[in-house]
């Protein structure tokens, strides 16, 4: 597939701060990028040097075979990027803005309303287009910065945190867009919370102290986890502490850790090596006659995984 992204060894110095240090990638077409990192990591920095609102002290960055650039058009109107906290003008209503947005962006008369329209619509915004943006809920201000970053149909969309202040609803319309305009774009997403990653994303990048740490897809990820094959069951109490030394015996098993759940108390059996430890598992359990109310094998852990990159566990 089509590269339309790349950032080639990009850093960024304030002073003797290295807030970036020497980040590579490339999102190709058709493929939704989740780049996490914890608080200070670098991720937003990153972003405004990929689309051009910070010029980097090292490195750079391509979008369809053009340098990212302050100065470079070209490069940036093939970009939207939907900034951290959606900044927006106050005093104006969301269509005077969108409308605004989409001159910019050389789109007027007919045509930018045609855009504007769809745009507001992508993300259900035709019930307060009259209304002053400042009047608006956070949610709703998170959907015009939605709305401005997308009507200009560009080839990559950067979005920083774009579920940020939305509801459980809304979050699904959100990302069922993302899914449905990846198909012919490449789009990178900021994000703190993990579930997006799986909900939404094809790889995952994690940065910290301004480097890559981790770069695979989310199944890639999760088998680095420690609780990858660990099998967890739910016993009742009285059971637990003969069930949870009768676990340790077998041989592949590294770990038995126990959480209080009311009458029962809930063991999480992890392996060595993440072997599949889930048939020994069962007949043990199931010679021993314990009473298992639930019982499943974990895929592994993206938090898991994301600890260890970020604080080296």
């Amino acid at each position: 597939m089509e590269v339309l992204l790349e950032a080639q060894d990009l850093r960024k110095h304030f002073g003797a701060l290295k807030a970036v240090d020497g980040i590579s990638l490339s999102v190709r077409k058709g493929e939704v990028l989740g780049f996490l990192g914890p608080n200070g990591a670098g991720k937003t920095t990153t972003m405004k040097m990929l689309t051009g609102f910070l010029a980097p002290t090292g490195g750079q960055a391509m979008v369809c075979g053009n340098t990212v650039s302050t100065g470079n058009v070209a490069a940036r109107k093939r970009i939207g990027y939907l900034p951290e906290g959606a900044p927006l003008y106050g005093d104006m209503t969301v269509r005077a803005f969108l409308t605004f947005v989409a001159n910019t962006h050389g789109i007027q008369g007919a045509e930018a309303r045609d855009v504007v329209d769809s745009a507001a619509g992508a993300v259900h915004l035709h019930g307060v287009m009259d209304q002053r943006t400042e009047t608006l809920s956070k949610g709703y201000k998170r959907r015009v910065g939605l709305a401005a970053a997308i009507l200009h149909a560009p080839d990559v969309l950067i979005l920083d945190e774009p579920t940020d202040g939305l509801d459980p609803n809304q979050k699904h319309e959100v990302r069922r867009l993302i899914e449905a305009m990846s198909v012919d774009r490449a789009i990178i997403i900021s994000t703190h919370i993990l579930e997006e990653v799986d909900a939404l994303c094809h790889r995952a990048v994690i940065i910290n102290k301004g480097k890559i740490v981790a770069d695979g897809t989310p199944s890639e990820l999760r088998a680095r986890s420690k609780y990858r094959n660990a099998v967890t069951m739910l016993v009742p109490a009285e059971e637990s502490e003969r069930a949870a030394s009768a676990l340790k015996s077998i041989r592949a098993v590294a770990k038995v850790e126990a959480a209080n759940e009311g009458d029962y108390i809930r063991l999480t059996v992890l392996s060595r090596g993440n072997a599949e430890i889930a048939d020994a598992v069962g007949d043990i359990a199931a010679v021993s006659n314990w009473k298992v109310a639930q019982f499943s094998v974990d895929a592994g852990r993206l938090d898991d995984v994301f600890r260890q990159v970020t604080e080296g566990q």
